[in-house]
């Protein structure tokens, strides 16, 4: 099953943390708040099987009977990402070993997801506990492990897997010495026995190439679970898994040890966790390139399976910030918003990370701006459910250019890939211009989207590059960045003039790039304040020979070098931006782009903090969000056809002024 009936709305519950019995109070207290589904079983596996072979699901089934009774829908994960003890004390071998040595038993994510003996107590338990919970109507649908990755596994078994996969590839060691350059440093390899560990290599293109052997490990390991669920699973049930993004205190950008792309072929649905920042910084961005990365897995609607209730300490919500978080994933194309977790844990790592009921577990005001939610999403699901976006402006992140740069690091050894997608994404939100998030793997339909932005796209091979000098050629409008075209599949760089492959298409070339001290970009033909004109971090000299420059650099000796130029190519233009620059300067050249492309339009007089997104739901009908990010009121004119509001039931027209308040939020659903 791929498709929900209605919006869901819920939480993560765990009775086995309990500090009593509450189980009766929290499905009343859940009903009450319009909760309609709850996630289980997916941390407690020492629980459910607290000796090897002797299964326990009281908990599981005491949660399944009594949300049956209350009317609430179960995802049940299946609860192999921690361990229980007796598994590492009888089976020491499944513990991983990793870059810093042998794992210990503690924390979770511990294990070594190739080991055979970790395979095997992992299939018994996922079998037990499937063939338990699927006499309950209740339960529709399975979550495969939980925020699954590759947890660094490097020990004798992965690297056994490891060379057989670089035999398939090259064949022999000949081929791959040729292509990771394994004659400097004498790193030649003379047989695959002698193949080197590659957590010690100092040859970035074959540690690049580890890790996309790891990331494969997450996307076989996922599809192993759904074979073993698919033999259980009714019509009626869904396939899940929760990715989750690149860390910085909370989810940042594009996640370095998955390949959400390829891993979500074992979904019926994806799902994801989004965590961001709340009161004054709180600005959607987090929650928007999420959902649009995880919507364009599967070109479908999606579930945000945890995110904030309350969360951290310095994450305690505004009032109303609640509600505008939830109704901003639902504009994004969600179609679940879940908590993790309902209740507050009373110890272990996790203690303050606290729940939508705080620790006395009683009513509080998150939980009573949580009833407003349930009420509104039961109410308005015919309205906003499978909501379905048309974007014209994509951006395609490369999980291989992410590593590669990682390999090769930026000179201040802190800004990396996702710096560069977040500075071209963010840019694009606070101007109003949604996007999907596709990857190398969506290559084939680049056609459907007017502009195509490319971050760094560092390593790449022919094929994709000569994709992209295409799709420009047919009439599209390409921007790309520094970086862009620089080393093949392999992280060998091309042997030839920079951005290979891209030459013509770019009308620009280059051979040499340093580190800006005090340049700044000439304004061109863009009305950017001084302070705005300053860069950092990168510059490439590039020499133009069909472009325009844009902007060149503002030096006494670099001033004869272009910085950002524009290429008419084909039926269609190609941007290049060759140095990292401002965000306020980055708008600026992407204006035109858009303008030319058709995708600018009335919605771009509005600006954050006024968001607007867009869809059509299930009757045909637009949809229209409009966010106030911010603490202060904000009026903006609706800019669309004749609606109705559907929080209020007030109809309006174009022109009709909106006085939103600090934090709040307006649906409209257009009449035809």
């Amino acid at each position: 099953m791929n498709h929900l009936e209605r919006l869901l709305y819920g939480c993560a519950y765990y009775d086995e943390y309990m500090p009593g019995d509450r189980l009766s109070r929290d499905m009343e207290m859940m009903q009450k708040a319009g909760i309609n589904v709850i996630r289980i079983a997916e941390s407690t596996w020492a629980a459910e099987e607290p000796q090897s072979g002797v299964f326990d699901f009281t908990h599981v089934e005491r949660v399944l009977e009594a949300s049956h009774k209350a009317g609430i829908s179960v995802i049940v994960g299946t609860p192999t990402y921690a361990i229980p003890p007796w598994l590492a004390a009888e089976n020491p071998e499944v513990l991983a070993f990793t870059e810093r040595g042998k794992e210990k038993y503690g924390r979770r994510q511990n294990m070594d997801i190739t080991s055979p003996a970790y395979r095997f107590y992992a299939e018994r338990v996922i079998r037990r506990l499937t063939e338990c919970v699927q006499k309950y109507p209740n339960v529709i649908g399975f979550q495969l492990d939980n925020e699954t990755k590759h947890y660094n596994t490097a020990g004798p078994n992965v690297l056994k897997r490891f060379t057989r996969y670089l035999r398939d590839i090259f064949g022999t060691v000949d081929g791959m010495n040729r292509a990771f350059g394994f004659n400097y440093w004498s790193n030649r390899v003379d047989s695959w026995e002698n193949l080197p560990d590659p957590t010690g290599s100092i040859n970035g293109s074959y540690r690049a190439e580890f890790e996309k052997f790891r990331r494969n490990l997450v996307t076989q390991f996922l599809q192993w679970q759904a074979d073993i669920i698919g033999e259980y699973v009714r019509e009626d049930q869904f396939v899940t898994h929760n990715f989750d993004f690149a860390w910085r205190g909370h989810s940042y950008g594009v996640q370095p040890d998955v390949d959400h792309k390829k891993a979500s072929a074992a979904l019926t649905i994806a799902g994801c966790d989004i965590y961001h920042v709340t009161q004054d910084d709180l600005s959607g961005k987090e929650i928007a390139f999420g959902g649009d990365l995880i919507r364009c897995l599967k070109n479908n609607n999606y579930l945000v399976i945890e995110t904030q209730a309350q969360g951290h300490v310095n994450w305690t919500p505004y009032d109303g910030q609640l509600r505008m978080q939830a109704f901003s994933h639902l504009a994004s194309g969600a179609n679940a918003v879940m908590y993790w977790h309902w209740h507050s844990i009373h110890n272990a790592i996790e203690t303050y990370w606290k729940g939508l009921l705080s620790h006395n577990l009683e009513e509080n005001i998150p939980y009573r701006e949580a009833c407003t939610i349930g009420h509104d999403f039961a109410r308005l699901s015919p309205k906003l459910v499978n909501l379905k976006k048309e974007n014209r402006t994509a951006i395609l992140v490369s999980n291989e250019s992410l590593t590669a740069l990682d390999c090769f690091k930026m000179p201040d050894g802190k800004t990396d890939y996702n710096d560069f997608f977040r500075l071209l994404y963010d840019a694009l939100y606070e101007m109003n211009i949604e996007c999907d998030i596709i990857s190398p793997e969506d290559a084939e339909s680049l056609e459907k989207y007017e502009v195509l932005l490319v971050p760094a796209l560092y390593s790449a091979p022919d094929a994709l590059l000569r994709r992209l000098s295409g799709y420009v050629k047919n009439g599209a409008h390409l921007v790309t960045t520094f970086k862009t075209g620089f080393t093949d599949e392999y992280v060998t760089v091309y042997p030839d003039s920079q951005p290979h492959g891209l030459t013509e298409c770019l009308g620009i070339t280059y051979d040499q790039f340093s580190l800006p001290k005090n340049v700044s970009l000439t304004a061109g033909d863009f009305d950017v304040p001084e302070e705005d004109r300053k860069i950092s971090l990168w510059m490439e000299l590039l020499m133009p020979t069909t472009a325009r420059t844009l902007a060149a650099y503002d030096h006494k000796f670099w001033g004869r070098y272009a910085a950002v130029t524009e290429n008419s190519f084909g039926k269609g233009t190609a941007t290049y931006i060759g140095c990292y620059l401002t965000k306020a300067y980055l708008k600026e050249i992407l204006k035109p782009v858009l303008e030319r492309a058709g995708v600018w339009g009335k919605e771009q007089t509005a600006a954050f903090p006024l968001i607007i997104k867009n869809g059509s739901n299930e009757a045909g009908k637009k949809i229209h969000y409009y966010f106030n990010y911010s603490g202060d009121t904000v009026s903006q004119p609706y800019l669309h056809g004749d609606a109705v509001e559907l929080l209020s039931g007030i109809a309006v027209s174009e022109g009709h002024m909106l006085e939103l308040e600090p934090w709040g939020f307006r649906i409209f659903e257009e009449a035809e």
